[in-house]
């Protein structure tokens, strides 16, 4: 069994040490979201999600510790445990990002629907009213479809412009709730565009940046499984030992006397 060099070891270390924090914070991650929507009546929805990031998150978390455990003591065993464990995962992990890239467009429409069936507004429950508020205020908008008319009389607050509103603004119309406080018949301002826009903006950027941190997972993976074979591969390798060669004049007693013994008397 040949040695394995100290600055491949080093690297494989270093690189299944990212991938353990990576995968901890993920675990972390997930507990937090797990426990935030402990009580939400959406959870149903989501738990098989929730159980498939479990499972990668702790069954990647064993995997670096046998394949760190392998690379210190040399143990072949652990090496190849988790070589192997690290490419399945990682073919999971391809396939679930193609699937992503692929349902991405019915995902979206399929959202659009569920929000525009929310419509008339007047006539929502009060949680996806104070839900879509949010949204209002956060992504400067007002409305789903058709902007403010989608309010009808009773156009909230959370549609007004604020000083620092980057999206356009259009004065109210007066026979809306906004004016029933005024007095100096000054127009109000609020957002002109509806929230949908803006919200498949915001939500394919997430989705977007979740594929990108999925491919970096993945490539730490494939790279660790790389490195991983080549140190396999060194310990396969016999080391070279110095070929013994016989002599007939080493048995004859072929030697000769380098200094005379007298000379030293």
């Amino acid at each position: 069994m040949a040695k394995v060099n100290v600055c491949l070891k080093r690297s494989f270390i270093t690189v299944t040490t990212l991938i353990a924090i990576t995968s901890a914070l993920m675990l972390a991650i997930t507990l937090f979201s797990h426990g935030h929507l402990h009580e939400d009546e959406e959870i149903e929805h989501m738990i098989a999600g929730l159980n498939t990031m479990y499972f990668f998150c702790i069954i990647t978390l064993v995997l670096t510790i046998v394949g760190v455990y392998g690379a210190c003591k040399q143990k072949k065993w652990a090496l190849i445990v988790f070589v192997v464990g690290i490419i399945v995962e990682s073919l999971l992990m391809i396939a679930f990002e193609i699937q992503g890239l692929v349902l991405q467009p019915q995902i979206t429409e399929e959202i659009k629907t569920q929000y525009l069936n929310m419509l008339p507004l007047n006539n929502a429950n009060e949680s996806v009213i104070e839900s879509l508020k949010d949204i209002q205020v956060e992504l400067q908008c007002c409305g789903l479809d058709q902007g403010y008319l989608d309010w009808g009389y009773n156009i909230p607050e959370s549609c007004l412009c604020t000083e620092e509103s980057t999206n356009p603004c259009v004065a109210a119309p007066r026979n809306s709730s906004l004016f029933e406080r005024t007095v100096d018949g000054q127009p109000i301002m609020i957002y002109e565009e509806s929230c949908i826009p803006y919200f498949f903006e915001y939500l394919m950027m997430l989705i977007n940046g979740m594929l990108g941190l999925m491919l970096g997972i993945i490539s730490l993976w494939v790279l660790s499984a790389v490195l991983c074979v080549v140190i396999l591969c060194k310990l396969n390798k016999k080391e070279d030992t110095p070929v013994v060669v016989y002599s007939p004049e080493a048995k004859a007693g072929n030697y000769t006397i380098l200094t005379d013994a007298a000379e030293f008397t």
